[in-house]
């Protein structure tokens, strides 16, 4: 891949700045007909977020805590329901190679995130089949795409001793089955 276009992936992680939504501590929890279905796509009330700069808006929002996920402002927390992770990781750009690589994913809503010890990839089975994740940001999660999953699998090198496929990225090694 063109260090160009990986650069300009990690770029992107400098052009937008999320509110402070670590530092609120609102104590009102309130019910918010928001949806993230397991494809990405956002709903109220049942009704598709067409709009994608308000997807990523309440994308900036989200903050999971015990499993649940919350649209967080100042006083309030608003729960919503995601039905497997709040994004999607729909590209990815690599430099360099084995131990020396970086991957850096970028999701639905543009979010860039790098893989590395504080943004680990797992892989959990499901009926069978692997549905492998990153970490975007404070425990909040991106499935990878089968697309992207599957380049990934073109730069894994096997491990015979553990039985797996790995894939390195900012010097950790991560399990692809």
């Amino acid at each position: 891949m063109a260090m160009d276009s990986f650069q300009q992936l990690l770029d992107l992680t400098n052009d937008r700045s999320p509110p402070p939504i670590h530092r609120w501590r609102p104590s009102r929890i309130e019910p918010f007909a928001i949806r993230i279905a397991r494809d990405g796509r956002w709903y109220h009330e049942n009704r598709v977020i067409d709009r994608r700069r308000l997807c990523q808006l309440f994308g900036s929002l989200l903050r999971v805590e015990d499993g649940r996920h919350f649209l967080v402002t100042p006083p309030t927390k608003y729960l919503i329901e995601v039905e497997d992770a709040p994004f999607i990781a729909v590209d990815m750009e690599a430099r360099g190679h084995g131990i020396d690589q970086t991957l850096a994913f970028r999701t639905n809503l543009d979010d860039v995130v790098v893989a590395n010890d504080d943004h680990p990839i797992t892989v959990v089975l499901s009926d069978g089949h692997p549905r492998p994740y990153v970490i975007v940001r404070d425990g909040l999660r991106a499935l990878i795409s089968r697309s992207v999953y599957y380049r990934m699998g073109e730069l894994a090198v096997q491990d015979a001793e553990a039985g797996t496929l790995r894939i390195w990225s900012g010097g950790t090694a991560f399990s692809l089955l």
